[in-house]
This record gives structure tokens, sequence and C-alpha cells, in this order.
């Protein structure tokens, strides 16, 4: 039987059902999700149902990533609400590919982890999984796992197994919905161009759960345990003087309460430099380089190549006294002596993160 998966909180304990109903099945998971946006976040899932099937003992097929194709298919279906057609053209061609798969493979059956999630339709599962049935002469399995308890027992694998619980379906045109609807920013489409790994980013959960592979494969004792923290992101900042931009680079939590503050140095003490407006702080490249022991040469190396995120709060904290001060701190390669202008368009929120505690045996 070829099982479609389009997340491990979905699939884990579908499979194990699965196992339970048909014991003399050779099951065969097949992860074919174009729909799930960004490319780091198919990545980061795909990476969990690997975990998963890896302890399952269940074999894992990856099917084609085609966003471009995908997006074509619901052009003009971009605001339609999640389980509205949208959703049935995913669905259509998600089950099509993978029911494709399994008469390449020799498989009599298929079915798919859709099934147990509380935010699809199964009905239209059913009857997009009958009709493909007949057009191709592979069996269809509708399986209900989420009603009674199946929820219940369905939330206990994850817990269990430690396994990624995603907040949003994947899909680019529902997360934006979410995201505007909760009022939050849409942080999955942030991306610095330095690279630099943000906390709480997609790139930050993909390291924690690698992590969670390599401390499962070692048979370590672990516990995957959430924190709230004030979070930060840099959308724009800039600095000029007398009308010409300087190259500048503003360190994490920088922020200004309207975005914009112009002044001039009113004084300097152990090579920080104080504007005289909004507690804002500027500091050359030279000394910069000095507290976060880095040799770059220009401001342009500093934001492309940037350090850790962590030993950029160590730098904030020596000049601050506190790594999440959240006053404005810039970097300049030199201190101009005339008027400063300063625009800054920075996000403050409150998150939630996972990280990774080991325990003693």
């Amino acid at each position: 039987m070829l099982v479609h998966i389009c997340c491990s909180v979905d699939s884990h304990h579908f499979l194990e059902k699965l196992r339970e109903d048909f014991p003399d099945e050779k099951l065969t998971g097949f992860f074919y999700d174009p729909n799930i946006h960004p490319y780091s976040e198919y990545k980061l899932r795909l990476l969990d149902v690997e975990y998963s099937c890896d302890r399952l003992g269940i074999e894992l097929l990856e099917g084609p990533y085609d966003l471009e194709g995908w997006l074509g298919l619901v052009k003009g279906l971009e605001n339609e609400p999640e389980k509205g057609d949208r959703c049935t053209v995913c669905f259509d061609n998600r089950l099509e590919v993978s029911i494709k798969k399994a008469k390449e493979l020799g498989c009599k059956s298929f079915t798919t982890s859709l099934l147990i999630s509380p935010k699809k339709s199964q009905d239209k599962l059913e009857i997009i999984g009958d009709k493909l049935s007949k057009e191709y002469g592979v069996d269809f399995i509708f399986k209900d796992y989420r009603s009674g308890n199946g929820m219940e027992l369905q939330s206990k694998a994850v817990k269990e197994n430690l396994l990624y619980r995603q907040n949003y379906c994947g899909c680019l045109f529902g997360l934006t919905a979410q995201r505007i609807q909760q009022q939050k920013l849409l942080d999955e489409m942030i991306s610095p161009i330095s690279n630099q790994i943000m906390p709480e980013s997609i790139e930050e959960r993909i390291a924690l759960y690698k992590k969670r592979n390599i401390l499962y494969k070692e048979d370590k004792n672990f516990k995957i345990i959430k924190q709230k923290f004030l979070n930060y992101r840099l959308l724009s900042g800039s600095v000029s003087s007398e009308k010409k931009v300087i190259p500048s680079y503003f360190l994490p939590y920088s922020s200004l309460k309207n975005k914009k503050t112009a002044g001039q140095i009113e004084y300097e003490i152990d090579n920080i430099y104080y504007l005289n407006r909004d507690e804002t702080k500027l500091l050359t490249l030279k000394y910069f380089n000095t507290l976060a022991n880095t040799q770059y040469e220009n401001i342009f190396e500093l934001i492309k190549n940037p350090p850790l995120f962590n030993d950029e709060l160590e730098v904030r904290n020596k000049i601050a006294q506190s790594p999440y001060d959240l006053s404005c701190i810039v970097v300049l390669e030199t201190i101009p002596d005339k008027k400063i202008e300063i625009s800054l368009n920075s996000e403050l929120f409150d998150d939630v993160r996972e990280v990774i505690v080991e325990l003693n045996k």
C-alpha cells in the first residue's frame, strides 16, 4: 500500500493504525507536497517525516517539488478559504500524483494521511480518491482515524516521538490569510540577505530537529521544551548625513519609536558615540571588530557575512549592559560630525521557540 504523507504530525499515528488494520500489507510512504512554502519549510517537514518513518521502519519516497506547477493549478483561487476550492484542486493534484506512483510501483492500494487532519475535508478526499481509483485501477483506502479519541491518540504520538508540530497547513495563501487574521508578522517569508539564522526561524528549527535526529540515533535521553521570548526582525534601516547615505549595520533588537530619528553626537564614552536623540548609540567598525573579535574591512563585508546572532547579542551586552536592551545601536565605518538621520523599521514581538535539553541517564 502506498501512503501519501503530508506531514509527520498526521502520518505517524495514521501509519501505526494502518499497520494494525493491514498487518499483511507492506506500507510505503510517499512525501509529495509541492504546496508547502517556503522551500525551507518543505525541507523541514521532509526531515521530520524521514525521522518518523525511520522510527516506524517504513520506507519513504520523496516526490518532486514542483511549486511553479502547483501555483499554476491554483491560479485564480488564491483568496479561497481553507477547505475551499483551492484545497480541492490541491487534493486532486497530490492524490493523482500519488496514485500514479502507486501504479508505477505495482501497489494494489493507496491512501493519504490527509484523512486524519482535522482541517481537511474527509468527504472531499473520499470523493477524489474513489474517482482516481476507478480511473487508474488502484484501490483507494478510506480510513477515519480521527473519530472518537483519534485526535487524542495522534497528539500523544506527536509528543512521545518529539515530532515537529507546524502551525500552518503549508500553503502560501493559507499562511498569508492566517497571519493577517492573527495580526502577526509573516515571519516565514522573511529571510535576511546575509542568511543569518534568526531566532525561531525555519532555519533554526531545521538545525534543532537535525540535532534531535542525531541524539535519537545515539540513544541519548533528551526533551524538546518551549521557551517564551521577545523576538526581533529587522525589516529595513538606513543612515544618512548631509543627504548622503552612509553604509551602516544595525545590531539586533535595535528599535526606534517613530521609526526615524535625527540628531548630532552629544558625547563619546569608551568608543561609544551617543546621539542627542532617542537613546541612539553609534560605534565604528573598528571598535565593533574589537568587541566581536572579528576582522571586517568594511560594512558591506559585515552585512554579507555577519557573526552568529548570539555573538551579536554579546556585543550589545558589552555596549548596553543587557543583550535585550532595545536602544538603536548602529555600526558605521566612521562617525560623522554633522547631523545624522536614521530610519529604522524593525519588529519586536512575543514568540515561542523550542530548545533541546539533554537529560542525565
